[in-house]
């Protein structure tokens, strides 16, 4: 007899982290998505899914054209225009995306098709390919301690691994770093709550070998 309710695949538990931590920790949207590397607009589309049908929303949906293949819906071509100008990804990283968070297929070439017939083929020269090295410069303070950013996220229970009731194990690790010396403090924890988040705090400001400023 088939399981009713089979257990949930990766994307779908990606999905849900990133809600929990959302609803349990830092109730900011924003920051979340940005630390996830998401858009707020595809955060919004679990999170609707998440309150209409629990977490059976969350599930990865099927990613088959729902019309004709031979033709591309207006809206599909809107957001194709907003990842190349506003994130000026490529062809491939375009079908990717459209595929991961709003459920669209279209092969590479076939959004090729699209941004060469709208003359958005070749990007600014502003805009292209720059070498890694030049393309980043890492934020940093000058000072140790000016500036110590600390963040939590949602360990995966290992399969086949089971606490003491029964149930698997769930595991929240804490991390602290400088923004001057990029110094680094861990920790797990059992339960992400206040409590754990106040121990983590002066477990961080008992660690590091200078005086914190402030805390993000």
């Amino acid at each position: 007899m088939s399981n009713p309710n089979p257990p949930l695949d990766r994307e779908a538990k990606r999905r849900l982290a990133i809600i929990r931590h959302v609803e349990e920790f830092s109730g900011n949207v924003a920051l979340t998505c940005r630390y996830y590397g998401i858009s707020r607009q595809a955060y919004y589309i679990w999170y609707r899914r998440y309150q209409a049908e629990g977490v059976e929303g969350l599930r990865t949906r099927s990613r088959r054209p729902k019309t004709s293949p031979n033709a591309t819906h207006a809206e599909v071509v809107q957001k194709i225009i907003h990842l190349r100008q506003n994130y000026h990804f490529g062809p491939e990283k375009i079908a990717m995306y459209l595929a991961r968070y709003h459920d669209v297929t279209i092969s590479r070439s076939g959004v090729w098709r699209i941004l060469k017939r709208l003359d958005m083929g070749r990007l600014p020269a502003s805009q292209r390919y720059k070498r890694h090295d030049k393309r980043w410069k890492r934020y940093e303070k000058q000072l140790p301690g000016h500036r110590v950013q600390i963040d939590v996220k949602f360990i995966e229970p290992i399969a086949g691994v089971t606490g003491r009731k029964g149930g698997r194990n769930k595991y929240y690790q804490f991390t602290a770093i400088d923004d001057c010396t990029r110094l680094r403090v861990l920790r797990i924890y059992p339960r992400l709550n206040q409590k754990t988040a106040i121990q983590f705090l002066d477990y961080v400001l008992q660690r590091l070998p200078f005086q914190v400023q402030v805390v993000q």
